[in-house]
């Protein structure tokens, strides 16, 4: 339809890295934007009261961040970015400490996770280190439409005018996810939209790349 943009099938090899393996470890957009637009400071849900007696308790007083830290820390859930640390940088360490191979960079990131000196990004997510700095969108109306909790994606993500009210400080009792006292605000640096159209995320875009639709 409308929405599929004609350069998708030349890009996407790009944007998934298709010429370098398959299948791409792609990750769930809803994990990314409760933690990168802040919605995990707000929450108020609380999964205990969803879970199931027979269970064994063993994450009792987990948060929904909580569950995301854990199951990325297990290798369950892809995540962007996945470590608080560029991963160029990591090989490059490795290589300099030794490491010759794919086994022997593995064996440095794992002693770095041992000794606490690298984790996941969504252990600190209000870090600067591992905040989106660019954002490319292409076929959707991310900032409108398709977001969800768009008023937390206008104030932390762009910091446009909004209507966040007063947070509660609920993110606090998170027992995997470090709390900053001051939510981070307009994590972006440069925003771009692939739109045959100009919706809510063109008009909130630092950039507007024109595109044809299918029927032209």
């Amino acid at each position: 339809g409308q929405e599929k943009l004609r350069p998708q099938a030349g890009w996407a090899p790009i944007a998934f890295a298709l010429d370098w393996h398959r299948p791409p470890r792609h990750m769930n957009s809803t994990s990314y934007w409760y933690f990168h637009t802040d919605q995990w400071r707000y929450e108020t849900l609380r999964p205990d009261d969803l879970t199931s007696p027979a269970g064994k308790g063993k994450y009792k007083g987990y948060s929904l961040a909580d569950y995301n830290v854990a199951a990325v820390r297990m290798g369950w859930l892809p995540s962007a970015p996945h470590w608080n640390a560029n991963p160029i940088d990591l090989v490059a360490e490795a290589e300099k400490a030794g490491a010759t191979d794919e086994a022997g960079i593995a064996q440095h990131v794992i002693g770095k996770l041992k000794d606490g000196s690298l984790d996941v990004a969504f252990a600190d997510p209000d870090n600067p280190v591992n905040w989106p700095r660019n954002l490319f969108v292409w076929r959707a109306n991310l900032i409108g439409t398709s977001a969800k909790g768009h008023e937390y994606f206008l104030k932390h993500l762009l910091g446009a005018q909004n209507g966040v009210l007063q947070e509660s400080g609920d993110g606090r009792e998170n027992k995997l996810v470090k709390w900053h006292k001051e939510a981070p605000i307009a994590k972006l640096d440069l925003m771009v939209d692939v739109n045959f159209r100009l919706n809510s995320t063109g008009a909130y875009s630092d950039i507007v790349l024109p595109t044809a639709t299918w029927y032209e």
